[in-house]
């Protein structure tokens, strides 16, 4: 048997908010840049182009994942997110690739920097809105278990750290007069969010591969199991997963051979209900099993909770 409580909540709003966002520090970049004539803010415009991407993408992620099953995608749509995640890990490359180029150019050829108070005052009010929005995208991805929402947070806030590099390399050109600071700050800052796109692509990798529920979740699926498990009730084969917003948990219900139909499925109803309050918005599924059958222990390649959900040593003599 199986239950679901909750629906996907409608994130699409904070996308667009991002792809506004995405405009709005492009052109207040690009402006930067033109007053200064700087390779650092330039190469920081570069990657908010790419923020702009990521952003457009996501959105269509978030659309995609926000499906119902249907006769094709028997469990939803929610995976398209970690698609989402990867695709702005890969654009982060992008935007280091850009940058380092253009860092190594100006490094051998350096260009005296205009109008630096001017510009570092126009990218600094970029930079404080990367960050808000940012860090509003990351909550909200966490409460809502978004990978897309917190995969775009942390490239905007990805984007502040490069600006803020950025800033600091023109500040210091401005007040020593070396020019060779200001691509060499952008290096730096490029190899910085290298290390950034390759988490984000690590993650989503494992997410794609059904990585269980994290330690937390999954702590509270066992303490629901610990209130039901008695003599005569066991749990065995517990298995977890998450896909997007959507979290999936199955396990059997071990009872005595005795126990009417109604009685077992009563019990089942019950365990469903505590994990679905302890982790809402999840699909949980339960098989109802007799407790001296052997047919009902070590059918799962992996059942590391067995300790926990089974206790070591149990098998169809010992019920």
């Amino acid at each position: 048997m199986a239950g679901t409580d909750g629906e996907a909540v409608d994130l699409t709003r904070y996308a667009w908010l991002s792809i506004g966002t995405a405009v709005a520090t492009i052109a207040l970049k690009f402006v930067a840049y033109l007053i200064t004539g700087s390779v650092g803010l330039l190469s920081d415009a570069a990657e908010s182009v790419v923020n702009l991407v990521a952003a457009v993408v996501a959105l269509i992620a978030l659309i995609v994942a926000a499906r119902p099953a249907d006769a094709g995608h028997h469990y939803g749509h929610g995976k398209a997110e970690y698609f989402s995640a990867g695709a702005e890990g890969l654009m982060i490359f992008v935007a280091a690739a850009f940058i380092m180029v253009s860092a190594v150019q100006r490094f051998i050829t350096p260009v005296p920097l205009e109008r630096v108070g001017i510009g570092l005052a126009v990218s600094t009010a970029a930079t404080i809105l990367n960050l808000a929005v940012g860090m509003l995208l990351i909550r909200v991805g966490r409460r809502h278990r978004s990978a897309t929402l917190s995969a775009d947070g942390r490239h905007l806030l990805t984007d502040v750290w490069t600006s803020a590099g950025v800033l600091v390399g023109v500040l210091l050109v401005g007040l020593t007069g070396w020019q060779r600071l200001d691509p060499a700050v952008a290096a730096i800052v490029g190899l910085n969010i290298l290390v950034t796109g390759g988490r984000m692509v690590a993650q989503s990798v494992r997410a794609l591969l059904d990585e269980a529920l994290d330690p937390a979740d999954l702590e509270r699926v066992l303490a629901v199991l610990d209130r039901f498990r008695g003599a005569e009730v066991r749990f065995h084969g517990l298995q977890t997963r998450q896909s997007g917003q959507h979290r999936f948990v199955s396990l059997h219900v071990l009872v005595p051979g005795r126990w009417t139909v109604r009685r077992g499925h009563d019990l089942a109803e019950q365990v469903e209900t505590g994990i679905r309050e302890a982790l809402p918005g999840s699909t949980v599924f339960t098989h109802l099993e007799p407790l001296e059958d052997p047919r009902a222990y070590h059918d799962y390649a992996y059942d590391g909770h067995d300790d926990r959900i089974t206790p070591p040593g149990t098998s169809a003599a010992s019920g």
